[in-house]
């Protein structure tokens, strides 16, 4: 089967369409469709079916494509494993949520980057699930997480212990109170946050149901709109503990039970650990040699 072949096909399903994907992969219309025939001959399969915007994959394509995920993703990793000698350089491509990349990743990637000048660092943020799926997909080296995630396809570690606290607008006493305030709104990160789900069963164990979810993209915007009065959220305290001081927001302590969590660093089990990544694992641990390789 060749890899050139199944990249192909990746990018087709990936773009939904011989155009689009032909633009991805800097080549003419031909040259894919020829690919595809060649590939649908040699597995005695038709992988798409044409339809009038664009194309969609087979059940025989569905069932090729995570083949093909993985395949490109393990030719990459070989890659990388035969070019590494020890010195971390080249990509590393790194997940975290909103809260954890405002609050702990700035001076974690700071010293990173002096530490290991070589390195192409890219660093996305989302949601637990979304940056798991990431993981899971090889679209990410590792992610930073709410936990415990307790995948067997995913090696975890414990990474940062936060304190959550309910965060209002500056004019409600308590948590207890939510449940005498009239239509509730919660303000939240898209589906899949895991702050979201605690946040839903805090309010639950309180007698509040029914809230109103408004989803954000960005921290800034939640902590606005509670300090505006528009609803109430759950963040780590560290977080917004400047706002608080401001007397932008009131912050409201839970009890030890509702308030831990601990954000892990997840990475798939099976895939190469390259020096990139190795040298900011151990960052995370607080590697004092990589630490003195920062100065």
């Amino acid at each position: 089967m060749d890899l050139v072949d199944l990249g192909t096909f990746a990018a087709v399903a990936r773009h939904g369409g011989v155009t689009r994907a032909a633009g991805a992969l800097n080549t003419v219309q031909s040259n894919v469709t020829a690919r595809l025939k060649a590939l649908e001959t040699e597995l005695g399969a038709r992988l798409f079916e044409r339809h009038s915007r664009g194309v969609a994959l087979t059940a025989a394509g569905r069932r090729l494509l995570p083949y093909a995920g993985r395949i490109q993703a393990l030719v990459e990793e070989a890659r990388q494993a035969t070019a590494d000698d020890g010195i971390p350089r080249g990509p590393l491509r790194l997940g975290a949520m909103e809260t954890t990349a405002a609050l702990r990743l700035p001076p974690l990637l700071a010293a990173y980057a002096r530490a290991c000048p070589e390195v192409e660092l890219a660093v996305g943020t989302g949601p637990t699930a979304a940056l798991v799926r990431e993981v899971l997909e090889h679209g990410l080296d590792a992610a930073l997480v709410a936990g415990p995630v307790s995948l067997p396809e995913l090696e975890e570690e414990a990474a940062f212990e936060e304190e959550l606290v309910l965060v209002t607008a500056p004019g409600l006493r308590g948590p207890d109170a939510l449940a005498r305030a009239g239509e509730l709104k919660v303000l939240v990160f898209r589906a899949g946050c895991s702050y979201r789900q605690r946040l839903e069963a805090i309010l639950a164990a309180r007698g509040v149901s029914g809230a109103r979810r408004l989803e954000f993209g960005t921290l800034d915007g939640i902590v606005g709109c509670v300090a505006a009065g528009v609803g109430v959220t759950l963040l780590p305290r560290a977080v917004v503990e400047p706002a608080w001081r401001e007397g932008r927001v009131n912050l409201h302590a839970l009890p030890a039970a509702e308030a831990k969590v601990t954000t892990v660093l997840v990475r798939r089990r099976d895939a190469y650990v390259s020096s990139a990544l190795d040298a900011f694992l151990r960052a995370i641990r607080g590697d004092r040699s990589l630490a003195a390789a920062a100065e």
